[in-house]
């Protein structure tokens, strides 16, 4: 257990995606004495490469092991198999020979539509889901099956629709935002009562530390990670709107055949495009377009249940709202992918707005030591020089 460490180690995969950034960040700040953390990227350990997860593993002895990677969801077959099955299980094997706790961060694809669904409540495995869900359900099941027949000390982490800043990919509900930031949904693509759960991004990693301290309590179990009360849809896409002042989407509800049938015709209409040489894909999450139109609330009572305390249990959705506007709609705007907040959201500093509109001035007034935006790093010490004059030969 870890608080019986003085120094551990751990290994978190995925480590540049929205979770895995913040599972590095929480152990690199709360606890550096303690812990340590490794995150390598895919050229140091591929998942879809068994022999460089062996060679990692064995290289540095890691006390436990986080896996947040995953293959993007609109991926083909083959890429899902490999990186969110065979790769996710090949850590876990690894997590199995070296006896220590592989935490699995999951997802609810692996759950029907439904309300207040529990834990154990998973879709069928067949061949009619997406590769997503497949990968992920297999995963479970696979996990579930060497905890029982193998002893393997793991918790699956099931997360819904994350929410959060930092996600660089703008999936998910940041998609969503970025689409009605971006004035490109015209209609409601969905109905009215229909609610989903929500999972606060920044309390994920407080949850896995905590599982890690706990594992007798917490070993071979799934939770469903997501805040208590579901979200109307269609009450969140109202909320954003009122914080943007945009008037799109329109109070006009798309049916879902209607839908269905639109995203038919942008299929076949990329299929052509292909034909004359411009490769597209179908936006991603038109693959879901059912979900959009039908419940899926997670039952979070495990959790409530069990000795983890959120921190902050009146933060929702709607609470973090106007911060992560914030930070996307500058961040959308500094990159050039919308515009029309600027007044609001995003005012430049004084010396940046020089950098826009006056730069010789800028730059006369820097050299002339008039403004310094530069540190001085006055906490960096001089190397002693070497009695050898310049690099080793190569």
């Amino acid at each position: 257990m870890i608080e019986n460490s003085t120094k551990i180690r751990g290994i978190i995969v995925g480590g540049s995606g929205m979770i895995g950034g913040a599972l590095v960040h929480h152990f690199n700040t709360c606890c550096p004495n303690n812990i340590e953390v490794l995150s390598p990227n895919s050229k140091k350990m591929s998942l879809a490469v068994a022999e460089d997860i062996e060679r990692y593993t064995n290289k540095w002895k890691p006390d436990f092991i986080i896996n947040s990677a995953i293959a993007a969801i609109d991926c083909d077959p083959q890429l899902a198999y490999t990186i969110n099955y065979i790769g996710s299980i090949n850590l876990a094997k690894v997590a199995l020979k070296l006896d220590i706790p592989y935490i699995f961060i999951s997802s609810a694809a692996v759950l029907p539509s439904g309300n207040r669904l529990r834990e154990e409540e998973t879709l069928t495995l067949d061949e009619t889901l997406s590769n997503y869900a497949k990968s992920k359900l297999m995963c479970e099941l696979t996990l579930r099956h060497m905890h029982e027949q193998e002893g393997l000390d793991f918790t699956a982490i099931r997360l819904a629709i994350v929410y959060g800043k930092h996600d660089h990919k703008t999936q998910g509900f940041h998609r969503l935002l970025y689409s009605i930031a971006d004035q490109a949904m015209p209609l409601f693509l969905t109905a009215r009562g229909v609610k989903h759960s929500y999972s606060n991004a920044k309390k994920v990693p407080l949850f896995v530390h905590h599982t890690l301290q706990n594992r007798t309590e917490f070993t071979g179990q799934a939770y469903n990670f997501v805040d208590p009360e579901p979200v109307e849809l269609v009450h969140l896409i109202q909320t954003i709107k009122n914080f943007l002042g945009v008037t799109k989407p329109r109070n006009i509800f798309l049916p879902l055949h209607v839908a269905k049938f639109g995203a038919k015709c942008l299929n076949i209409l990329l299929k052509e495009l292909l034909k004359i040489g411009i490769d597209t894909k179908m936006p991603a999450e038109l693959l879901f377009l059912n979900q959009f139109y039908e419940n899926q609330t997670l039952d979070s009572e495990r959790l409530r249940n069990s000795s983890f305390k959120d921190p902050c249990p009146e933060a929702t959705i709607f609470t973090k709202l106007p911060e992560i506007i914030q930070y996307y709609i500058s961040r959308w705007e500094q990159r050039n992918l919308i515009s029309g907040f600027n007044d609001e959201f995003f005012v430049p500093r004084e010396d940046v707005q020089q950098f826009i509109n006056k730069p010789q001035s800028l730059l006369k007034e820097i050299h002339d030591g008039g403004f310094t935006p530069f540190s001085n790093f006055s906490g960096l010490e001089k190397k002693e020089k070497s009695s050898k004059n310049g690099l080793p030969p190569a």
